[in-house]
């Protein structure tokens, strides 16, 4: 069952309140023996208990082989079900949940039976569409929007930046305008290594605004430590953009985690600054896309040091 303590963060989104700090990862693999899951769950409590957090963030992982050609340097794995990780196994964890949901697994009805589900509890969700236009059909993302405004209406909507796709088509921001006026109360990017493209996603969206005399949406920016080679081949698969220079930078340095770390302090400040002068409320959202034990412990220092900054 969801917990009563999503209305703090609600509340922030809602106000868009500027600095939200959010945790995210993904559930443990279906494949998981019980008692293996029973010592992950005892642990994260622990662990995801003691982090400097308004609120984590429970992915729902979908295999994406269809979205590029290059094959995917690690085999997919489904992992558990997200919901019923964020709200019975981390059940009683008292912080604030957003969990994601990939809608074109569903039809209609099975999205509007889930939705019936949660309508009369408070829960805080991001639906995310096909990761490909050839993707298998699906309920398509529009059509999750509408449904979730006509049947459950108190359900806080979050949506998907992506400023890399923005360099690309320049329509993000026009992206983003669409999602807000289909309900959505605030974006989440992928993870942020191109501080060009996502500054001009964000003067997009602030001119866009001023056009409109509309106001700003909080949008929390994903930063994920790069500790090695593989994990850097691996956040290329996902789309992260990485520029020349500072793909070069995390090849060749000695110590890549800690310059990924100083990478990514530098990024966001940079950003901070940027959007603070154009009145958007910006968060953060730290993960680790990688599950070696050192760039787990690299994110959640990462998590600090940023909350740190933003506390100034």
């Amino acid at each position: 069952m969801p917990d009563a303590v999503n209305d703090s963060l609600a509340e922030k989104l809602i106000s868009r309140t500027a600095g939200i700090c959010l945790y995210g990862f993904a559930p443990p693999k279906q494949a998981t023996p019980a008692e293996q899951l029973e010592a992950i769950v005892a642990q994260q409590l622990v662990r995801l208990g003691s982090l400097p957090v308004d609120g984590l963030i429970v992915y729902d992982i979908q295999d994406e082989a269809e979205r590029i050609s290059t094959p995917r340097p690690f085999p997919f794995l489904p992992t558990l079900n997200p919901e019923v990780y964020a709200h019975q196994s981390l059940g009683s964890l008292a912080v604030p949940k957003i969990v994601y949901r990939c809608v074109n697994r569903d039809t209609p009805d099975s999205f509007v039976r889930w939705l019936d589900s949660v309508k009369a509890t408070p829960q805080i969700a991001v639906f995310v569409g096909a990761p490909a236009r050839g993707s298998p059909a699906g309920l398509p993302l529009a059509d999750a929007y509408e449904l979730a405004r006509q049947r459950a209406p108190n359900l806080l909507l979050g949506g998907i930046a992506i400023a890399e796709r923005h360099a690309r088509k320049l329509d993000e921001h026009e992206r983003i305008l669409a999602k807000t006026e289909r309900g959505c109360r605030f974006f989440v990017t992928q993870a942020v290594y191109d501080v060009t493209s996502t500054k001009s996603l964000l003067s997009d969206y602030a001119l866009a605004l001023r056009e409109k005399s509309g106001a700003p949406l909080p949008i929390i920016l994903t930063f994920s430590p790069c500790g090695s080679v593989k994990t850097l081949s691996f956040m290329k698969w996902l789309g992260v953009a990485f520029p020349r220079w500072l793909e070069n930078e995390l090849q060749f340095a000695r110590d890549p985690l800690a310059k990924s770390l100083e990478l990514c302090e530098r990024i966001f400040l940079e950003v901070w600054d940027f959007a603070r002068g154009k009145g958007i409320p910006l968060g953060v959202n730290v993960e680790s896309v990688s599950i070696r034990k050192t760039e787990i412990e690299a994110s959640v220092e990462l998590l600090q040091l940023l909350r740190r900054h933003i506390g100034r």
